[in-house]
Formats: structure tokens, C-alpha cells, sequence
């Protein structure tokens, strides 16, 4: 029978994903790298585990070996995708992961050689990290065919973030922003552009990011110029942009050590209860050289909820035979219309007139 792994089952985005798989009636394979944790997650659920380093590449690929698709999802991944990935393209097994790290996604698209050698498919971002945004940029591009800016942005109500998430950005705290600009990422500083956008009569301020769309969304549409936001309190936004002055005291690991100890104290992530009460949106605009746009926009559940939702979704593609060998990226693997089959998910076209203020 095909199975599946879950490498980095122990998280709190391994164990939601987990715990929603059983629900299913599916029983995944766990590994990772903390025997404790993994022990008690594997005896909660009656689920096979194995504890293994990344450092351990034979015990990596045997592991791999047993399985149909990896799952992966330990970050941050710029210093985990590697191995595992190896290890899929050495036993010829398909590769998924819930990265949103731009970097993870430009050098998993430069081994599409290799992976297509291989005879498997690898689709980083199968989270709230990208699907939702990857399936909006594939659906506003086919809808101006000759579009050359996209922009899209998201905003989060309820909920918060796991230590996963927050140990991501601690690491990238140093790296400034990113943009996509005639077809080249170009880097920028920290929330370099802040907008004020209306959702659902709601207002928001949304700082640009350097989210994992801005390499995905040009694999996916080809538009050259692509640039990323996210809903942020006053607070936020104030933090985003001292990098500019405080860029020096935030390189040095003495810093993001403090930084990693106070995350280590704090919630895991979103309770059950924020989680199912919150929803994000999902908003997105393309323009051409003659100014012709198209805006839509997604209301999708809270993100670690999506996350579990899209990356099952994913797996189950993949273990039923839907595959595109090589790179791709979720849209490109699943279809634009892969983020409605998930629940509680819908799109609409918006047709705005209001000109966005930008500062």
C-alpha cells in the first residue's frame, strides 16, 4: 500500500498536520530528530516512527526508501531541505514541503534536472507557504495573459505563530526584503513599501515581504515583476523597519539567541479555539503595460489550518498518481483551482476603482 512520510512530525505544524491525517483514517510514517517527542506523538496515534538525523544519510535514505512521498516539514528549511531532498532523489521518491523561504525555492528550481533524472516530482511550498497566493497568481494571470506586475497580499484575523514560524524569521531577521523586478530578485530593504488596502470594508496596512511568492509566482505566470505584502499592526511595521539603523545588532547570533530563547517560552503556536475562529485573506491585483488590471481575491481558514489542509491535499495527489516530474510549484503541479477544493475556501473578482495609497 503507498504511504507517506512526515519528516519534522514533532512541530506544531508536523502534529497538526498528524493529527488531521489520522482523523482521516491515514497512518503516516513519523520521523525526526527528537526521540522523546516523537515517541510520545507516535504512541498517541498507534503511527510507525523513526528517529533520524539529517546529519545520517544512509539512515535518511533508508527511510526515505520506505515511502511513496516525503512530507517535509522542519525548519527552518534553508538548513534542512537538502538532505532530505537527496535522499528523494536518490530512492526515487516524490518530495512535498511547507517552506515559504524564497532561497529554498530558487535552488530546489535550479535541481530540476536532477529531480526529473530521477522520475519524481518536488513542490516546495505545499502550506499556507504558498498555495493559497501560487493558485491567485495563476488565476489572475490567466485572466490578463500580457500582465507584467502582480502584487499580492495577505491578511491574517486570529490566529498567531508557531515557534517554527518565528524561528524563520529570526533567522532571516538580518536579510532585508525582496522583490521580483524584470524577471530578476532584487533585494530591498526591510518593509520598503507600505499600503493602506480595503478587504471586505475592512482596512489594512500591508508592508511588503519577501514571501516565498516572489520566486514561485514568476515559475508560475512568467510575470516579470512581482512584489509581496502582509497585514501589519503599527507595532509590527515600526520593528519591520528598524532594520535600516538596527541591521547591525540584528546580524549577531548573541541577538537571535535572546530572541530564540523568548520564542522558546511562549505558546507553541495558535490553541485549537484560535485557530478554527480565525480566516485570512487572500488578495491579488496584475496590471499590464497599459494599465488593464485584474484584482481577486481568497478567504481562506486561519494559515496553520490551511497548511495541514493544502499539504494533505498535496499528498494525497501525489500517492494517487498525479504527477508532473521536475520542479513546480503548487498551481503548476495541481491547478490554479487546487486551493477551492479545500474547505472553506472561496475566490471572487473584485473590481475596484479606488487607486491604493502607497507610501
Amino acid at each position: 500500500m503507498k504511504n507517506f512520510l512526515i519528516y519534522g512530525a514533532t512541530g506544531y505544524t508536523g502534529q497538526l498536520i498528524t493529527k488531521m491525517a489520522v482523523n482521516r483514517g491515514l497512518k503516516p510514517i513519523l520521523a525526526g530528530r527528537n526521540e522523546q517527542k516523537l515517541k510520545i506523538l507516535a504512541s498517541k496515534y498507534k503511527l510507525e516512527h523513526h528517529v533520524c538525523s539529517l546529519d545520517d544519510k544512509e539512515g535518511l535514505s533508508d527511510l526515505v526508501l520506505l515511502v511513496d512521498v516525503v512530507l517535509h516539514c522542519a525548519g527552518p528549511f534553508i538548513h534542512t531541505y537538502e538532505p532530505v531532498l537527496e535522499a528523494c532523489i536518490k530512492n526515487a521518491t516524490h518530495y512535498l514541503d511547507i517552506t515559504g523561504e524564497i532561497e529554498v525555492f530558487e535552488r530546489i528550481a535550479a535541481m530540476d534536472r536532477s529531480i526529473k533524472d530521477a522520475g519524481i516530482m518536488a513542490v516546495p511550498g505545499v502550506g499556507f507557504d504558498v498555495v493559497p497566493t501560487d493558485c491567485l497568481a495563476a488565476y489572475l494571470g490567466e485572466q490578463l495573459p500580457n500582465a507584467n506586475f502582480l502584487e499580492l497580499a495577505f491578511a491574517g484575523l486570529g490566529g498567531g505563530i508557531s515557534h517554527g514560524t518565528a524561528m524563520t524569521m529570526i533567522e532571516n531577521l538580518d536579510k532585508g526584503g525582496a522583490v521580483r523586478v524584470n524577471g530578476s530578485i532584487t533585494e530591498v530593504p526591510s518593509a520598503h513599501k507600505v499600503k493602506k488596502i480595503i478587504i471586505k470594508k475592512k482596512e489594512f496596512i500591508i508592508a511588503a515581504i519577501p514571501w516565498g511568492d516572489v520566486s514561485t509566482a514568476y515559475y508560475t505566470t512568467g510575470i516579470p515583476n512581482i512584489e509581496v505584502y502582509m497585514a501589519v499592526t503599527p507595532q509590527l511595521l515600526r520593528f519591520m523597519k528598524s532594520g535600516s539603523t538596527m541591521g547591525w545588532l540584528y546580524k549577531r547570533g548573541f541577538f537571535k539567541s535572546i530572541l530564540r530563547k523568548i520564542v522558546g517560552v511562549r505558546p507553541a503556536g495558535p490553541s485549537d479555539k484560535q485557530r478554527q475562529r480565525g480566516k485570512t485573506y487572500v488578495w491579488g491585483q496584475v496590471r499590464d503595460k497599459d494599465n488593464n488590471q485584474k484584482i481577486a481575491m481568497l478567504t481562506t481558514p486561519e494559515g496553520y489550518t490551511l497548511t495541514a489542509l493544502t499539504a494533505l491535499a498535496a499528498v494525497d495527489r501525489v500517492l494517487t498518481g498525479d504527477i508532473k516530474e521536475g520542479f513546480q510549484t503548487p498551481s503548476k503541479a495541481f491547478g490554479k483551482d487546487f486551493i477551492l477544493e479545500i474547505p472553506g475556501v472561496s475566490r471572487e473578482d473584485i473590481f475596484a476603482k479606488r487607486k491604493i495609497n502607497v507610501s
